[in-house]
């Protein structure tokens, strides 16, 4: 049961903070201010339905839910590279980010290379 609230949490943590990039509404106090009443329906913000009629961010980078940005991310990996040569070590070797996914990494505050 902690794994799964855990996870739940990171999940949410991370869908908050990449908010700009996903069709999350990212501009709640926005959206808040558009409702006559606290028990009137929920609206989105002006961001939130341009971000969803374009599909594009306000940044000009495609817009995407956080099961295909995750996906996305997911073509970042570390390749370990073994020469021919035996004499060499072995290395690692790290994916380039693509624009977007770079993006991604800075809105979270991490990188993606080792070390």
């Amino acid at each position: 049961m902690f794994l799964r609230m855990l996870s739940y949490y990171v999940s949410f943590a991370m869908a908050h903070t990449l908010a700009p990039m996903l069709f999350k509404d990212d501009d709640p106090m926005s959206a808040k201010a558009l409702r006559d009443s606290p028990v009137a329906p929920a609206k989105r913000s002006n961001s939130a339905k341009a971000k969803a009629s374009t599909k594009v961010s306000a940044d000009h980078m495609p817009v995407h839910s956080f099961a295909t940005l995750m996906e996305d991310l997911a073509t970042v990996v570390a390749n370990r590279i073994q020469p021919r040569d035996t004499d060499l070590d072995s290395f690692v070797m790290i994916t380039k980010p693509t624009p977007l996914q770079q993006r991604a990494f800075e809105l979270l505050g991490v990188s993606p290379t080792l070390g």
